[in-house]
């Protein structure tokens, strides 16, 4: 009986493992500053043809890529594009996990040695080296933790980006950010990053990209405020706490399509 068990699961783990690669899922490891850092990457057959949307997406406090992957699945709204999974290491929370225990990513430029900045600069330069990246549709999101780290990419990488899109979250250096369109998602319920925060954010990103004080519907519980420079911030919130909402993934993938544009050479 156990040994038939053992078949059966190993037949079932085996069919797991031929199903991911047959939806061009790959795990990819870099070195950086001596620690090994891994990334789940979704390439489509295209990828070293045409040239390639690419989005990064960035897990929250605790999370894992798999993890963000099953939330986002950004690969099922745009099979076309590649997709990036970054696993984060262990960090100390800025709202829980004193102790940083659980994985996440520096809050600011300078935390841990850059050692999340670096992994991001290794990811992109590997995947600009071995596929047709499309340099003016490179995107970043992430929930959280992974929506902090969106905005600090914005701030420390922003040429890179065509458009950025981070959810539940809030960042201190809002005033030092070059225009740039963006979606904020936020849950009028959350308990964690408070929705009074995140209006803060939201109207402080208006301020950065010259917006409209005033919107208008641009989907389904989603507001854009356009932007004379062309960098509005288009607003989805939802009735719901600190999660990321399952309507948010075809949303993102909505916005960023509307954006084309990185400066990145």
């Amino acid at each position: 009986m156990r040994k038939q068990l053992y078949l059966l699961f190993s037949l079932l783990m085996l069919s797991v493992a031929f199903a991911r690669a047959a939806d061009g899922f790959q795990q990819l490891s870099f070195t950086v500053n001596g620690v090994v850092r891994t990334a789940l990457i979704y390439v489509p057959a295209s990828a070293k043809i045409n040239p390639t949307p690419l989005v990064f997406v960035f897990h929250g406090h605790g999370g894992s890529a798999p993890q963000a992957e099953k939330s986002f699945h950004i690969e099922r709204e745009w099979p076309e594009a590649i997709v990036v999974y970054m696993q984060g290491l262990k960090t100390v929370g800025q709202l829980t996990d004193p102790q940083g225990t659980r994985s996440g990513w520096q809050a600011a430029v300078g935390d841990y040695g850059d050692r999340d900045l670096k992994f991001f600069d290794a990811v992109l330069t590997r995947l600009k080296q071995d596929y047709n990246v499309d340099a003016k549709r490179i995107y970043a999101t992430g929930h959280s933790n992974g929506g902090g780290f969106t905005y600090l990419l914005w701030l420390a990488r922003g040429d890179v980006f065509a458009a950025v899109a981070p959810s539940s979250a809030v960042a201190k250096y809002v005033m030092q950010l070059k225009p740039k369109p963006v979606m904020h998602i936020a849950g009028e319920s959350d308990p964690l990053v408070k929705f009074a925060w995140q209006q803060k954010m939201m109207a402080a990103v208006r301020a950065v990209n010259s917006c409209t004080a005033t919107g208008e519907v641009w989907d389904k519980q989603c507001t854009i405020y356009p932007s004379k420079n062309g960098t509005p911030l288009v607003t989805f919130i939802h009735p719901g706490g600190h999660v990321f909402d399952p309507a948010a993934p075809a949303l993102i993938v909505k916005f960023f399509k509307e954006h084309p544009g990185g400066t990145e050479k």
